[in-house]
């Protein structure tokens, strides 16, 4: 029982470290630093859970079956942290290194608001001819939304579900149908920055959205994700 117990608090630990790292990034540490967290706890984790699951099977043959429970809680924390650190070291390293994500390549939804609330992010907002091939290639599927709703109705939409996102609204100007936001991610606290592009379209609109991460050389999807999601549900 000792040994599985064992097990159970190296999973709960390797687990816990693995959550401090947004809140470590947060209060300071380096991004590379707590992104080196994240990976070794994962490591933790499944190591733990396989040890986890020798013993379970080991506690089983043996028809100890508190000794079995508590493996299988074991084994179960140790896959869940593995899970998510392995989630975010497969988007890191299999999606393209870029941090600005748009429906419109030659004519990418632009920013005035945030431009202040910008100004000591190490990111800017040009966009390079290497940028708009390399979503290309990773992004194929993002692209403008059209709906049947005129530009003044959509635009009430489109706020309402950004607002039920819980973005902060930086601008709402329904005269030109653009709005500007900011959205802060919940585990590291990355700020990002979204443009919504609002154009008279035959009898509906057209609905361009642009999502900019303020730090990092890569966002490991989060802007692509954030766009598909919004999209969707204006839809």
């Amino acid at each position: 029982m000792l040994f599985e117990l064992i097990t159970l608090g190296v999973s709960v630990l390797a687990l816990v470290v693995l959550g401090l790292a947004g809140p470590a990034y947060r209060l300071g540490m380096s991004l590379e630093s707590a992104q080196s967290i994240v990976r070794w706890a994962a490591h933790g984790c499944v190591a733990a859970a396989i040890v986890a699951i020798v013993a379970g099977v080991l506690a089983y043959r043996a028809r100890a079956w508190l000794r079995v429970t508590v493996a299988a809680l074991a084994a179960v924390i140790g896959l869940t942290g593995f899970v998510i650190g392995f989630d975010a070291y497969r988007r890191e390293t299999s999606l393209p290194s870029i941090h600005d994500i748009t429906t419109d390549l030659e004519n990418p939804p632009t920013f005035t608001a945030v431009i202040a609330r910008r100004a000591d992010a190490p990111n800017r907002l040009d966009r390079t001819p290497q940028l708009v091939e390399l979503q290309r290639q990773g992004y194929s599927d993002l692209a403008p939304l059209t709906v049947a709703t005129r530009p003044e109705q959509t635009f009430d939409r489109a706020l309402a579900v950004a607002q039920a996102r819980g973005w902060e609204i930086v601008t709402a100007d329904k005269s030109s149908g653009r709005i500007e936001a900011t959205d802060t991610t919940r585990w590291f606290g990355f700020v990002d920055d979204i443009s919504i592009r609002l154009t008279a379209w035959g009898s509906g609109t057209r609905v361009d959205v642009r999502s900019v991460s303020r730090t990092g050389i890569g966002d490991a999807g989060r802007n692509a994700d954030r766009i598909r999601g919004f999209l969707k549900e204006l839809q």
